[in-house]
Formats: C-alpha cells, structure tokens, sequence
C-alpha cells in the first residue's frame, strides 16, 4: 500500500467504527444491554461486575478492559471513569457506553494505540452512580427536564455531597503535623453514607486506582482538587479561595490533558462562564464539601479530576454524536496519563512484596503506598526528585531518580529488616561501653593523643 495512502485508511476505520455506535439515550435495562454486548464482543479483555446495587436496587455495574480481566498484574495501573453521579447528567453517562464500544471495536481492528492502552492498563467503566436518579430524569425527558430533577439518589441525597469529610481532618492534622495520606474514616462513617456511596467507597479500597476521572454536566470545565476550601466563611459572603493540594501542578497538567484534547473545553469561554485554559481549581470555583473527588485524594491512592462537559445536563439524542466526537480524544487521552511519574516493587530481602509500604517524594507533602502485592505508582512531572520507601519493620531506603515526559521511570525498593536488639544483648553491649570508657580513663595522655583523628 501506498505510504499516503495508510492514515487516510486508518481515518476511514475509526470513522467506520463511529458511525457504527448508536447514539441513544439508555435507560436501565438498555445500559445493562449494551454492556454485556460489548462484553460478548470482546470477551477475552474484558468483564462486568457489579460493587453493589442503589437505593431500588439496581445494579452498579462496572465494565472493565484489561488483557487479563479480573486479575491485578503487578506494575499495571489502575484507572476509573465514573458517570452519571447527578442523575439528570446524562452525557458522561453516554460517552462512557461510547467509550467502551469504542474500545471493544478498536481492540478488534488492531489499532495499536488502544491495543497498548488495554495491555498494559487495567481500565474500569462504571456508565451510572446513579441510576434511580437517572430514570427520574429519563421519565421526563430532554425536553422539559427541571434542572435539579433526578440529581440526587431514590433517598433524596446529592451523592456528590455524601462522602466523609476528610478534608476538615486534613486541615487540621495539617496543623498538627498529622498525616497527609489515608487518612482514617469516622467510626460511624458507615451510618452516614447512602448505599450507592457505600459502595464506592468499599469498591476504592479493594483497587489500588492510581487515575480517575468523575464526569458530569452543567458546565464545560476540568476540575481538579481541592474542591473544599480550608476556611468555609468564605462560601457565606459569595467568596471563592484558590485551594491547592500538595500535587498542584500535576493536577493542573492533568486537567489541561483533558481540556485540549477536546475540541473546545481549552478555549475558556462555555456556557457562560470563562475558566482559563478551561480548567479551574475546585475551591476557587466554589467550595464543595464531601465531595467524591477530595475523598479519592485524601483516603486513597487515586488522583481524581471531575469533568464537567455540557452546558446542557440532559442533551437531546441528536447532539450525543456530535459530543462523542469532542470528547473521544480526550478520553483516551486521559487514560494515557496514568503512565507517566514513577513505579515499581517494594520487597524485602527475600524478594517478598510489601504491601502498604509508604512512599514519600522530597518536597511534596502527600504520599501514597504499595498495594497487597508490592507495587506502587506515583504520579509525577518530569523533573528530577528524592523519593523514600519505608514500612514498619524496615530500614527506609531512599533515592535520587530523573522522571522523563514520555513513560514511567521504574525505581524498585528492597528493604532490609531492621535489627532488634533482645535485652540481654543489650545489655551486655552497654557493658562493653562501659569497659571501653573506663579503658579509656587509665590510658596514658600520650596514647590518647596518638590515636586522635
């Protein structure tokens, strides 16, 4: 084949491939029918399960891509897309029913890109949060859909206002030098969460997710944490305080990522409102607390954005191909960003894999730690950094690596265990220095001089 005549073909398969998607709004039972038939499609990198049911009992189905589905591989990351958390935002719903017939298709045809992505990343695809909200919303309609209608779950709760509020323990432990990871959960957390919350949060813990995105609708921004500002007064006077996390500038990079792949997030002005490069600070929007977002950060490894993708929360039918369109890219894209920073293994001196082995960079006060097999996976921006591995028991290790724009850097830690002295041995090693201090009183002053360094 001709040379130019390859990517013209190659555009002409991903064009095929999309105009074979249905652009349709799903109710619940389609959902459900459309995941098992891209499972069906693609049964060997793929798998659906469910990490619970809503307040009416539907099932909160995930679908997962991988060349192994259902197994962790070491040194493979973890990475989410979750939609559908307000009911009556629709579209992030879509795009990820489109996203995952988009890959199932690709994967088939041989496209190398979305080959690499599924091989070497565990992805899951969680299409609704939310889906007693969403049929409220669906009832109704685009058309003469109310604005909060099916936002919130069958109980009444706006989900994204559920979760435990970490971030006032981390304002506080801040002050106290407490810690500035995992921080541990209320005793009686359970009792004040809805199921579909509960769900999440158990499902986050059982998965070492490195990269997340939460999508919504709305507006047309990424956002990125901290969405609580430390000083809730100044949501009371209308007031708005830029609130950075630690990972700052990851999170800005990350959230650039999203907004100029997609075909008009990056230009600012949207529904409205102008965010510049089309991304925004969550606090310095406006303070949101008990948010799924800062939760992720605080509680877990994961790194979480929320993207907030049309100005229309239910857009009609005929709109979803041209949305799909603006943001394929982007979700791709996005993925992608969960290779880069560094990883690897921290193991003992008989090659044992440490689980929950901390992992803390030089300068940057939040840190995060190795999964039940060993593995860890930091996000960073390429630069030059002092990174430390310690668990209890052990002898911390630490060291210098360069981390490049293009793949992870792999930087393994082996610890040795540290030595306990029993009490006899150290007692008798005090004996030792004690004798060798008395030796030292009847030396002679010339002696002493002489062996002087």
């Amino acid at each position: 084949m001709a040379r130019w005549l390859r990517p013209l073909v190659g555009a002409l398969l991903l064009l095929e491939g999309a105009a074979a998607l249905s652009f349709l709004h799903h109710r619940y039972e389609e959902l459900v029918q459309a995941l098992f038939r891209v499972q069906s499609q693609c049964p060997y990198v793929t798998r659906i399960y469910s990490i619970g049911r809503s307040v009416e009992g539907r099932h909160l189905y995930v679908l997962e891509f991988s060349d192994y589905p259902g197994i962790h591989e070491p040194l493979e990351p973890e990475f989410k897309y979750v939609g559908n958390m307000h009911g009556n935002e629709v579209l992030g719903r879509e795009l990820l029913l489109q996203l995952s017939e988009f890959l199932c298709e690709e994967y088939r045809r041989g496209n190398e890109r979305i080959t690499r992505l599924i091989h070497d990343t565990r992805i899951h695809i969680m299409p609704s949060m939310n889906p007693d909200g969403y049929e409220v919303a669906a009832k109704q309609g685009p058309d003469s859909n109310g604005y909060l209608t099916g936002r919130n779950n069958a109980n009444g709760v706006d989900l994204n206002r559920n979760f435990p509020d970490l971030n006032t323990l981390m304002y506080y432990s801040r002050e106290i030098s407490g810690p500035n990871h995992h921080i541990p959960l209320p005793d009686n957390w359970k009792s004040q969460v809805e199921p579909e919350t509960l769900a999440v949060i158990q499902w986050i813990s059982s998965y070492n997710f490195v990269l997340s995105a939460n999508l919504h609708g709305g507006a047309v921004v990424a956002n990125y944490p901290y969405d609580k500002s430390q000083d809730q007064r100044f949501r009371s006077h209308r007031r708005t305080v830029n609130t950075p996390t630690p990972d700052d500038k990851l999170f800005q990079k990350l959230a650039k990522t999203y907004s100029y792949a997609h075909s008009w997030m990056h230009r600012g002005w949207n529904c409205g409102d102008y965010f510049a490069d089309g991304i925004t600070n969550g606090a310095s929007w406006y303070s949101l607390s008990k948010g799924m977002q800062d939760f992720n950060y605080l509680y877990t490894n994961c790194f979480e954005i929320t993207l907030e993708l049309s100005c229309n929360k239910f857009p009609p039918e005929e709109d979803l191909e041209r949305q799909w369109m603006a943001n394929r890219e982007a979700l791709v894209a996005f993925i992608e960003e969960v290779h880069q920073g560094i990883k690897g293994m921290v193991s003992d001196e008989n090659n044992n894999g440490i689980a929950g082995a901390v992992i803390s960079v030089q300068g940057i006060s939040h840190d995060i730690t190795s999964g039940d097999m060993g593995d860890y996976f930091r996000l960073l921006l390429p630069g030059t950094y002092t990174v430390t591995a310690s668990a209890e028991g052990y002898q911390p290790l630490t060291v210098t690596t360069t981390v490049g724009p293009a793949a992870p850097s792999l930087v393994h830690f082996q610890l040795k265990q540290e030595v306990v002295r029993k009490p006899a041995e150290r007692k008798a090693s005090g004996t030792r220095m004690n004798n060798k201090a008395l030796q030292k009183k009847v030396v002679p002053r010339a002696t002493r001089r002489g062996t002087q360094r």
